[in-house]
């Protein structure tokens, strides 16, 4: 049986991190993932993912955020990739809004974190929005946020990145295997697959959508999965309307409406098409059952009643569209921590759709609380005991 000092299961947006943040610091570590990573099936997909340094979720991830920007201009001084662009991030919101971001005072909150960690940032009336960005067409009471070193990660790229990185660096990765249980003793923890059995001092569970099928029943009633549509809609009139140059990543705490609508600048110029979407909870699904279709009513649905009352220049022809998913917690937090049946395993869900900005900082993170006991980013908010769980 092959050993090992760490395993880590799932090589999406966690997983890759940690991997290359363990090989960097010399550990012989292992990486297991069931397809061959970056994919399509979990939630590190569809070209584009928001990055913001006041995070309206909580000011306990602002740390993380600010440390991973400086980790993805580290990685892309260390190669040729282009993971990070900073553009701007409008968040608009009211008083009379009636959809909510993750948690409840998702705009105040937003507002609180900048003001502490003296995040660079306006607060813009709606003639301001107005007039800066024309495509936004904002109520006279909605007011907007703007973070200038905000912006976009390139997700496909932030891991293939990393993985290419941890290899160099002498780590083990395994693609096209499924991981089937881990059996964890005093002494080390065993993995089984579908193609073999390994051994380590220590793990690591950064699976996604696929945790709760790993890590025991109590733990995995925390997590609910749900499947989300990104969709892809032309550009109708002047195309560099929507260059990164001028318009920004948004969040947009609508009114009247029960869930936001957020999207990005036409990064591929106007063959592309503008990438949005929203966030939707009404039934859970899972990894395996997931419907990865989009309907043509879905997409009629989503240019009615979220694109066209609100951007203005954006066409109903929709390019494309992808599903990806989401792993949810009672509270819209983080989960990690130790499990509660051995300290050797670490639950590593950093999810709720709100994970792939903080990764590379909890990817160091973890390595760090492995190699040297503790880490220098305190995760303590991310705790089981809120659930009533013990680790």
């Amino acid at each position: 049986m092959d050993q090992f000092d760490t395993i880590v299961l799932g090589l999406g947006a966690v997983g890759s991190a940690a991997v290359y943040q363990l090989a960097a610091r010399k550990h012989n570590v292992l990486g297991i993932d069931q397809f061959s990573p970056p994919h399509t099936y979990g939630s590190s997909h569809g070209d584009t993912r928001v990055t913001r340094l006041a995070i309206g979720e909580g000011a306990q991830y602002t740390p993380l955020a600010l440390r991973s920007q400086e980790i993805w201009r580290d990685l892309e001084k260390r190669t040729d990739a282009s993971l990070l662009t900073i553009d701007g991030l409008l968040i608009i919101s009211s008083a009379a809004k009636t959809s909510i971001t993750h948690v409840d005072n998702f705009f105040a909150n937003t507002l609180a974190a900048a003001e502490q960690f003296g995040i660079d940032h306006e607060v813009l009336d709606a003639p301001e929005i107005r007039r800066r960005f024309p495509a936004f067409n904002v109520a006279d009471d909605e007011v907007g946020y703007f973070e200038r070193d905000a912006g976009f990660l390139r997700p496909e790229e932030c891991i293939r990145t990393q993985l290419a990185l941890a290899q160099q660096g002498g780590a083990t990765i395994h693609r096209d295997e499924k991981v089937l249980r881990f059996d964890a003793s005093d002494s080390a923890v065993t993995v089984t697959t579908d193609q073999g059995m390994y051994a380590c001092g220590h793990l690591i569970v950064a699976a996604g959508a696929w945790l709760p099928q790993l890590v025991g029943r109590d733990i995995a009633k925390l997590f609910s999965v749900y499947r989300q549509v990104l969709y892809w809609f032309d550009i109708q009139g002047d195309a560099s309307a929507f260059a990164p140059q001028r318009f920004p990543v948004f969040i947009w705490e609508l009114q009247e409406k029960p869930q936001g609508v957020y999207g990005f600048p036409a990064i591929d110029g106007p063959d592309g098409g503008i990438k949005i979407a929203t966030e939707t909870y009404g039934s859970t699904t899972t990894s395996e059952t997931a419907d990865r279709r989009v309907l043509p009513e879905e997409i009629a649905a989503m240019y009615r009643d979220y694109v066209a009352p609100y951007i203005v220049g954006v066409a109903s022809r929709c390019r494309r569209t992808a599903t990806c998913l989401y792993t949810v917690t009672p509270d819209f937090g983080f989960v990690i921590d130790r499990h509660p049946q051995s300290k050797r395993v670490i639950v590593a869900s950093p999810c709720s759709g709100h994970g792939f900005k903080h990764s590379a900082a909890i990817g160091e993170a973890l390595a760090q609380w492995i190699v040297d006991g503790r880490s220098h980013i305190d995760l303590g908010s991310f705790n089981l005991r809120r659930f009533r769980i013990d680790s």
